[in-house]
């Protein structure tokens, strides 16, 4: 069975004025039910007060919680911070370290939502409030259940909050591979950044992967390992600029299980974006099932 972790507020209300497709985590987790005892559920408790303020800065975290963040920050975000986008905001990086944890038991976990990779210390940005795979990575490191880990991001747009909030951590290292062009305009400085120009395809895009994260495994060692599985790299995908195939989001998915052998991953939902949210879930929900055969059989 494939241990999967979601939380019901994972599935909040749409708020006004959003454009982002907030029926698409209860679309996966219902795509996930249908696979019946392939999988395994797992519900996470909110990520606590003082791990939000570990990373993020606590005036932002209390905006948040409070569903009282400014407009500017709103605006910065891409839709408004009602109670249930905050209960939500809370549960997310509480899934992303139970999925940590689930990893090292199982090999391999997911979260059905999470990914929040431009979330920065003060403020959220690009549909993301606060940052899960910071969030569960300071968590992992500073209450000792591992020593090094790397945060794997292969989203269309770059993890450039992931890259400022665990910046000067020895023991996080992290690495994105995205389109050049794409938002956010300003990037910021991974531990390793591998920067594509528009239109590159399945074949181009599986060799620069294997080419550049094998080396950096090799370097940094990770004992866990955060992928952010983003299936925005899809050629027909709104806001992305590459174009992987469906079959190329899914070799990435056993390349990912290869290069990565022996290491505990856990993954992130990440972004996915476009008219129909059935197809974008199905997307997701098959690089869950993807990895999840992978890793199972490595």
């Amino acid at each position: 069975m494939i241990p999967i972790v979601h939380h019901p507020a994972y599935v909040a209300p749409a708020p006004a004025r959003s454009t982002y497709r907030w029926n698409k985590n209860g679309l996966i987790r219902d795509l996930l039910l249908a696979e019946g005892p392939r999988v395994a559920w797992h519900a996470p408790e909110p990520m606590p007060l003082h791990w939000l303020e570990a990373v993020h800065d606590p005036g932002y975290v209390a905006e948040v919680l409070a569903a009282d963040v400014p407009y500017l920050k709103t605006r910065r975000i891409g839709f408004p911070i009602t109670p249930e986008v905050a209960a939500r905001a809370q549960a997310v990086p509480g899934g992303t370290w139970l999925a940590a944890h689930l990893a090292l038991d199982y090999g391999f976990a997911a979260n059905t939502a999470g990914g929040s990779h431009h979330a920065l210390a003060d403020t959220g940005a690009g549909y993301c409030v606060f940052n899960d795979l910071a969030l569960a990575a300071v968590r992992l490191i500073e209450e000792g259940t591992v020593d090094r880990l790397a945060v794997v991001d292969c989203d269309v747009h770059q993890g450039d909050g992931t890259a400022a909030l665990l910046a000067g951590r020895p023991e996080i290292a992290t690495y994105s591979i995205h389109a050049e062009k794409n938002f956010p305009a300003r990037k910021a400085r991974s531990t390793l950044d591998v920067a594509l120009a528009d239109g590159v395809g399945d074949d181009a895009y599986l060799a620069t992967l294997a080419a550049t994260l094998t080396p950096f495994l090799a370097e940094h060692r990770p004992q866990l390992i955060l992928y952010q599985a983003g299936v925005d790299p899809f050629a027909g995908d709104r806001l992305g600029r590459l174009s992987l195939t469906l079959d190329g989001l899914a070799r990435r998915e056993r390349l990912i299980a290869r290069l990565t052998r022996g290491i505990p991953l856990a993954s992130t939902v990440g972004g996915g974006y476009g008219d129909d949210a059935l197809e974008i879930a199905r997307r997701h929900v098959a690089a869950i099932l993807t990895l999840g055969e992978a890793i199972a059989a490595r």
